[in-house]
């Protein structure tokens, strides 16, 4: 695939689930798992996320750090006012928002 092709899918992540809160480090990253299967299943046909899956053995992703749930959810409506497609993953049952995946 040329440099010039290449897609990359971002994930935010809350920062103060491991700092503040103490989630284990497995259960933070499940949280970005779940949020990157859920983006993809829900753009599965869009032309960006067809050509991402296209070359499986060379995914990229970037893993970024968000301070909390307010500025986590802050972040959402801003990608959603510039129709950004995401998914803001929220754990259940607990109704917790813990990451955003981009499309």
């Amino acid at each position: 695939m040329a440099t010039s092709s290449l897609l990359v899918q971002y994930i935010i992540i809350r920062e103060d689930l491991v700092r503040s809160l103490a989630w284990p480090l497995g259960a933070v990253i499940a949280q970005g798992c779940h949020a990157c299967v859920a983006v993809i299943h829900e753009f599965y046909h869009d032309e960006d996320t067809v050509k991402y899956l296209r070359d499986i053995d060379n995914m990229r992703k970037v893993v970024l750090k968000i301070k909390d749930e307010e500025m986590l959810s802050a972040l959402s409506k801003k990608l959603n006012d510039n129709e950004i497609k995401h998914k803001l993953w929220t754990e259940q049952p607990e109704n917790y928002p813990t990451c955003i995946a981009l499309k």
